[in-house]
């Protein structure tokens, strides 16, 4: 098992390679709204697990996930080709796409955090001009017994008496 820093230099040194190679030197027109986001190595730096996400060509269209993850498989023997080449490692790791869910996670999060801005505004709006239930000064203090106070003071002059 490799050391876990080489495994991290080398996972960002193929991010690098596999980006420069799509952006460059792959011809695939499905491959031009491809990032690479991350790069994972097993530590026995056989097996390398490449991130990426993929922007559609405008805000109003949809990205072709199935059209990029079709171009990567197309093209991975080249790009491991290249990886063999920039590394220079003695066994060039396996490459393996994965589209990530980052994106729509952190699009998932933003929107639970706007539900919940707008519920604490609802309430700071409810709030406003609202009064507490009760009474002003909710504890009470404690009563003293007519009664009990009598029956000590009786009590009191019998034993003196």
């Amino acid at each position: 098992m490799a050391d876990p820093a080489r495994a991290r230099k080398l996972a960002k040194r193929i991010s690098q390679i596999v980006a420069s190679a799509i952006e460059h030197e792959v011809k695939d027109p499905r491959l031009d709204y491809v990032t690479i986001t991350d790069t994972k190595v097993t530590g026995d730096l056989h097996d390398a697990t490449v991130y990426y996400t993929v922007l559609g060509e405008k805000l109003d269209v949809p990205p072709d996930f199935a059209g990029a993850a079709a171009a990567l498989e197309s093209a991975r023997g080249v790009l491991r080709t290249k990886v063999g080449q920039g590394t220079g490692v003695r066994y060039t790791p396996t490459l393996t796409f994965v589209a990530d869910t980052i994106p729509e996670e952190s699009k998932r999060i933003e929107d639970l955090l706007a539900k919940a801005r707008e519920a604490d505004a609802e309430v700071a709006r409810r709030a406003t001009g609202a009064q507490h239930a009760g009474e002003p000064d909710p504890y009470k203090a404690p009563r003293e017994d007519t009664e009990d106070a009598e029956d000590d003071e009786l009590a009191e002059e019998e034993s003196r008496g």
